[in-house]
């Protein structure tokens, strides 16, 4: 999996309200293995983290907007959660274009928590298997995705995880 990585460049699509642990995470575990990742948001400048949604977590710098943003440029995207984060983003019509272009490329999403939620506003998870945080298991059935309850699911170019206690098994 290592060299699988190493040189591809993965596109975190965040804004404000991301769970910190959900972005710092994964990106350094991909970082870690010689991928390159940059921030895509919204706005520009910074976006806030939050811990448990509650608590400010700092901030991180903002690589490239949205709305200037193309799937053709990655080579993998990552959907962190945290819930003001994906509520936001399923908002914006950019994003969900974005997220929409990746999943029609074929090339690999990973969604972990409540990130699935933009998911379903791109129509992206009819016929797919994956998992989530417990609170949006409903709206993932509803988009007619099969909702199991797995650390981590892997359905074809799709990975999804549960939560934050899950990452370890998601960054592997």
């Amino acid at each position: 999996m290592t060299q699988e990585l190493r040189g591809m460049l993965v596109g975190i699509l965040a804004t404000d309200g991301v769970e910190r642990v959900e972005l710092d995470q994964p990106r350094g575990a991909l970082q870690g293995v010689g991928a390159k990742t940059e921030i895509v948001s919204l706005h520009p400048g910074e976006i806030q983290a939050r811990q448990f949604d509650l608590n400010a977590a700092g901030t991180f710098p903002v690589d490239r907007l949205v709305a200037d943003a193309s799937a053709d440029h990655y080579d993998a995207l990552l959907l962190p959660g945290g819930t003001m984060n994906p509520d936001q983003l399923r908002m914006d019509r950019d994003a969900v274009q974005f997220v929409k272009n990746f999943m029609a490329s074929g090339k690999p999403v990973a969604s972990l928590c409540h990130g699935p939620w933009t998911l379903v506003e791109a129509d992206a998870v009819r016929g797919r298997r994956l998992t989530s945080w417990p609170s949006i298991r409903t709206d993932l059935r509803n988009a007619g995705a099969e909702v199991v309850d797995q650390e981590v699911v892997v359905d074809g170019q799709l990975i999804t995880s549960r939560s934050p206690a899950d990452l370890p098994a998601f960054c592997a």
